[in-house]
């Protein structure tokens, strides 16, 4: 049940890399059908941050108010419409309302599948399980490279439409999260949907009574509406600054290291450095996947700071190699080796990021706030990757006219630093309970 249960809620992550990956193989055919220009076609590609940001505040509540499932269940409506308005748009505002709503509902997924993963999952799986996350998100890019080749853009929405229709057939099959249930109070009801999770025979005693202590839940009702409600401010609170500077500040440096600014501009950038972007998109695509599988066979072995560690470097030398090829095109030398160091480096970075910073920072993310802040700070920690989002793609094509090398630079730099914040700040969770990590935070914490 816990494999379905992953399986189901990655369609949103699914959704969220087809989403991302959409503007990439479709913009010259886009602009040609609708007559758009390359403004109003950067107004499209963006405007699914803006989307993104406002799911981003509205998820932590949602998730809390409707359960896990519940939020879901709202994203998978938002992305169905919006895939849907993309498809049969005529106009340019049709086709930005489409993006926009499919914005909307994968900033909700960015919080609630890697929560609702973290929650359902046994410690000795979470981690695993949780790259399926950033697996799948891997896969929808991957999937809308190659399929973008041949396919028109129209045909290649339903990469969006088919998993917003499979994930609500799911949600009927899977339980909630036990954690969101203990939460709100109700102890039997997380008790039958742990039973399910773990197997009929399996004994649950020990896990659902530290869920029960660390949620600070009893039998009688009463004692959990006399607990004081957490509120977005009660995030700043001096308990919760560590937890909140590691999950802040991993999103904001793998957003200002790149990451989607490569994504969304992926064909752009091949031509820009003189490769094929055809050729460059395809592999691309292929190494998504087995990336992302090896992140995922090697995360609970091998712990998420040093793969993360890993990755961030992995990222840094990827972002070296495409400034030093921009560097030699712009003196006019080795034209020949230029467009192959662009076409490694990025593929340096692109692996890099779908073995461990597209997706350990959310798993961390899910792992390190108690239950009574998590909606909380799943909206920040989400609005924050979606605000830097937004900023980086909008301000990549000004930064590649300014400076193709030193934009590469910059990233570079980000990357390095957040080597060193990995090193130093990012707690190690793996083969541990989500009771036992947030225990271990409180005693750490000034």
């Amino acid at each position: 049940m816990v494999l379905l249960s992953t399986f189901v809620a990655v369609c949103g992550s699914f959704q969220f890399g087809c989403a991302l990956g959409f503007s990439s193989p479709t913009q010259s055919a886009i602009r040609n059908e609708l007559g758009l220009s390359l403004y109003e076609y950067s107004v499209f590609a963006s405007i699914l941050t803006i989307g993104a940001m406002v799911g981003a505040l509205m998820c932590g509540s949602l998730a809390d108010y409707t359960g896990r499932k519940g939020a879901m269940r709202i994203a998978a409506i938002f992305c169905l419409t919006g895939w849907v308005a993309t498809g049969v748009s005529k106009d340019a505002w049709i086709l930005d309302l489409g993006r926009l709503s499919v914005g909307y509902g994968i900033g909700v997924f960015s919080y609630v599948v890697p929560v609702y993963i973290a929650e359902v999952a046994p410690k000795d799986l979470r981690g695993g399980l949780g790259t399926m996350n950033q697996l799948m998100v891997g896969f929808g890019i991957s999937t809308v490279y190659l399929l973008g080749t041949i396919l028109t853009w129209r045909t290649l929405t339903l990469t969006g439409i088919i998993p917003s229709l499979m994930l609500q057939l799911g949600l009927i099959l899977i339980p909630e999260s036990p954690r969101w249930l203990a939460k709100v109070g109700k102890q039997s009801e997380c008790e039958l949907a742990l039973q399910r999770l773990r197997g009929k025979d399996a004994n649950i005693s020990k896990e659902a009574a530290d869920i029960e202590k660390a949620t600070i839940v009893q039998d009688s009702i009463k004692i959990i509406d006399s607990l004081p409600q957490a509120k977005p401010l009660d995030l700043f609170q001096r308990k919760y600054v560590y937890p909140l500077t590691v999950g802040v500040g991993l999103i904001s440096l793998q957003q200002f290291g790149g990451m989607n600014a490569i994504s969304f501009y992926a064909s752009e950038t091949f031509v820009s450095a003189g490769f094929s972007s055809t050729v460059g998109t395809i592999l691309l695509a292929v190494m998504q996947v087995p990336a992302s599988s090896i992140g995922a066979l090697l995360m609970d072995s091998y712990g998420r700071r040093p793969l993360l560690m890993i990755s961030a470097t992995g990222t840094c030398i990827g972002c070296l190699f495409t400034a030093i090829s921009f560097v030699l095109k712009d003196l006019d030398q080795s034209e020949k080796i230029s467009p192959i160091l662009a076409l490694s480096g990025i593929l340096v970075f692109e692996t890099s990021v779908a073995l461990g910073m597209g997706g350990i920072p959310y798993i961390i993310m899910s792992e390190i706030f108690p239950i009574n802040v998590r909606g909380s700070a799943g909206s920040l920690v989400s609005f924050t990757h979606w605000f830097g989002s937004w900023v980086i793609t909008i301000t990549y094509s000004s930064l590649m006219s300014w400076s193709k090398s030193g934009t590469f630079f910059i990233y570079t730099g980000v990357c390095g630093a957040t080597v060193l914040f990995a090193a130093k700040l990012v707690p190690e969770t793996k083969g541990r309970t989500l009771e036992e990590i947030q225990a271990s935070i409180e005693h750490s914490s000034p």
